[in-house]
């Protein structure tokens, strides 16, 4: 309890400090009324007068006849102050490309941090620069484009004014980059065909441009940005006008794939595959693409990362698969980006997806069931978002063939919000079906102000779902966050019966409330080294429907942020659990947890250093009781970029409990290599070993990017018994896509 005194001194200490402040704070963040400085950034649209040559040197006479975008102002570190480095932004367009040209000033160039060359690189550790269109300026909607110094490239979906970030969808283009005396330069050429947007002429597209100096941990925003917010604000970004006969070219694509492979498995002889599958795309529309897929496989996505999981409930994992993760935003249900990360490890922190796709194809422990074809028709039409799926399983063992249906409409209303519904079917052959059924609402006031809610209803055979009790699901919740203050919370409740077979739902028959409240304090004096203090409290409370507490989680935190990007973040986490039944915390071990209630808490430190330094560290202790017991936790990690051709990384984490049923330690170790052979070929490995499930394990992968969204891809997949040191089982795998487009 004197841990608990001592870390509610600090937060009161802080808090108050933060009040007297808060006029100062606000006073700055005045000076640019956001609500209009978008109406002053508004850019012509000029047509090439002639041809241009992706090579980062812009020598074309057509880039004279570009307007310039410069002026640029700081989201971070010093908000609404000038950048520190100049650019300048053109941007042209033709029959089949939008072209942006990039000059990135620079008075140092030889301190230009360009850590990664892989796709889809991590955007926030190396100097760069960003755009996203919103080809509908709908000021809800968008397409982002990351690029490095290097010619690295990211790029991403976002729906809902950044509520929803698909940063898995791949998009066709190219970028050339140079690094001069003065500066870096880019020359960046996006098919039109890439995008969807309206037939109509002229049209105008809300853009934005972003430039980040890494060794200035300094974001800077062409149409400026609050710091609260990133470029996928696109609520508030410029304008660009007249775009004059645009069209989005093919509306066929192909994708044919064969694929060849060897497996190995204990105790059993050699066994080759050999695979043929297809996908199309085809726009139906100028807003909506239907998608179709022919046993569709998907063997070279990258492994899961193991986890230790001492909850009593089942872990998350993220979906990793192209089809379901492109448009994916069109099917989230419910406010989004509520998952929480870091200070509570495994921790639960929405206990409602009612859409999660990896429930088709994969079995509880990851595994794969084939399938055997889809169809999908997603995008936009008017003022409707529209998601439509149907995917086969095919039978595997005692696993019958399953039939999947979902389908999602969304409708925009007022400025920025949106109201919608779900239906979601699973029908195996036979009387077993289950269906759910949802609407949600997500409001947005005052630039600042969300107010969610859903409520959703299931339907499965009394055979399945037996007892009593409701099954219906239902949330409100709000959020509020400026410079300043942070706060969110919200109430839920998951009856009984609530059978959402197509979703992660934890638990079941429970009432949730849940309350977080922070600020976020910067200091003039101290803002050459320190960023932001954000101190936050938050209480979680679940009760059984049927009566009596199910857990309480209640955590004191003190966030702080430097200037370089490190942080560190000490913090207390109260838990209290209630268990009706024993709990298996170690199945392996066969270590159990009585029936009873359990008051303990946690004391933790984690944080990591400058992660864009050639070696960077994270780190998590903790320590505190668990349960009837005690638990020690540890996890410290490395990083280093020796160049952006090469990074490793390995992470350690140890588990040390005593319980009165046992004691037992978990190790973890997970070590990543990411070799770039340019822009276009990787090789990356990770190599895994965990003494909970007694298994070493490994994935390897190369990927040859041979041709706009065509690859080839060689993956190496093999587990061994720690215990034995026998080889479990073993894959190599081949395969080719090659993207055709008519």
């Amino acid at each position: 309890m004197a841990g608990v005194s001592i870390m509610r001194k600090l937060c009161t200490v802080v808090l108050m400090g933060a009040s007297l402040l808060t006029v100062r704070v606000a006073a700055g963040a005045d000076r640019i009324n956001y609500n209009t400085a978008q109406l002053d950034h508004k850019m012509p649209a000029v047509r090439a007068s002639g041809p241009i040559t992706l090579d980062g040197v812009l020598d074309e006479p057509t880039w004279q006849d570009a307007p310039v975008a410069d002026g640029f102002l700081q989201s971070e570190p010093r908000e609404g102050q000038a950048a520190s480095e100049e650019t300048e932004v053109r941007v042209l367009y033709d029959d089949t490309n939008l072209y942006i040209a990039v000059v990135a000033h620079d008075r140092e160039p030889d301190r230009i941090i360009t850590s990664d060359l892989k796709k889809d690189y991590n955007a926030g550790e190396s100097d760069g620069f960003g755009v996203i269109l919103d080809t509908f300026n709908d000021r809800r909607n968008g397409y982002m484009f990351y690029i490095n110094a290097m010619g690295a490239k990211w790029d991403a979906q976002m729906v809902g004014d950044g509520r929803e970030i698909n940063a898995n969808w791949d998009g066709v283009w190219n970028v050339k980059t140079r690094i001069a005396d003065d500066g870096w330069y880019a020359e960046i050429a996006l098919p039109l065909r890439t995008f969807k947007f309206g037939n109509e002429s002229p049209q105008t597209w809300g853009i934005n441009f972003m430039r980040r100096i890494r060794r200035r941990n300094e974001d800077a925003f062409w149409s400026p940005l609050p710091r609260i917010y990133r470029l996928q604000r696109v609520s508030l970004a410029g304008t660009l006008e007249g775009l004059q006969g645009l069209h989005p070219g093919a509306n066929l694509k192909i994708k044919p794939y064969a694929l060849t492979s060897g497996g190995w498995t204990a105790g059993a002889s050699l066994a080759g595959d050999r695979a043929f599958g297809i996908d199309a795309k085809y726009g139906v529309t100028t807003g909506l693409t239907w998608d179709f897929t022919v046993n569709t496989d998907f063997s070279q996505v990258e492994a899961d990362e193991q986890q230790v999981n001492l909850t009593r409930f089942s872990l998350f994992f993220p979906e990793k698969r192209d089809f379901f993760l492109e448009n994916s935003g069109v099917f989230q249900f419910g406010p989004g980006n509520d998952r929480q990360t870091g200070a509570r490890q495994n921790s639960v922190a929405s206990d409602v997806v009612l859409f999660f796709s990896r429930r088709i194809g994969l079995n509880d422990t990851g595994d794969a069931i084939p399938l055997g074809g889809g169809t999908r028709l997603t995008g936009r039409t008017g003022r409707y978002s529209l998601g439509v799926l149907a995917i086969h399983e095919n039978e595997l063992g005692k696993t019958l063939p399953v039939n999947f249906t979902t389908f999602r409409v969304r409708r925009d209303i007022l400025r920025n919000s949106d109201v919608g519904v779900i239906f979601m079917n699973k029908d195996e052959n036979g009387p077993r079906f289950n269906r759910t059924v949802g609407a949600d609402m997500n409001l947005r006031f005052f630039r600042n102000f969300n107010i969610n809610s859903f409520v959703a209803k299931t339907f499965s055979p009394t055979s399945v779902m037996k007892g009593s009790g409701g099954d219906v699901s239902a949330r409100a919740g709000f959020s509020y966050r400026d410079s300043f203050w942070d706060a969110r919370g919200f109430l839920l409740t998951i009856g009984e019966r609530f059978n959402d077979q197509m979703g992660y739902i934890p638990r079941i028959g429970v009432n949730r409330g849940e309350a977080q409240l922070g600020v976020h304090q910067r200091f003039k004096s101290a803002q050459t080294w320190l960023r932001e203090i954000h101190p936050h409290y938050q209480i979680q409370n679940v009760t059984r429907t049927k009566g009596g507490l199910d857990s309480r989680y209640l955590d004191y935190h003190m966030q702080i942020s430097f200037q370089n990007g490190a942080m560190v973040e000490p913090g207390l986490n109260g838990n209290v659990e209630v268990l009706l039944a024993p709990f298996t915390v170690n199945s392996r071990r066969n270590i159990k947890i009585l029936p009873g209630q359990y008051d303990f808490n946690e004391y933790f430190v984690f944080g990591n250093t400058n992660s864009s330094a050639r070696l960077s560290a994270n780190w998590r202790i903790s320590t505190g009781d668990f349960y009837n017991g005690h638990k020690s936790s540890y996890q410290v990690g490395f990083t280093t970029k020796a160049s952006e051709n090469l990074n490793f990384s390995v992470t350690w984490s140890r588990n040390a409990i005593a319980l009165p049923a046992g004691a037992f330690t978990t190790d973890l170790l997970t070590t990543k290599l990411n070799y770039n052979f340019s822009t276009k070929m990787f090789v990356n490995a990770l190599v895994q070993y965990n003494t909970d499930a007694q298994q070493w394990s490994s994935n390897i992968r190369f990927n040859l990017i041979h041709h706009p969204l065509s690859d080839f891809f060689l993956v190496y997949n093999e587990r061994h018994d720690t215990l034995t040191n026998e080889m479990q089982n073993r894959a190599l795998i081949a395969k080719l896509t090659y993207m055709l487009a008519f």
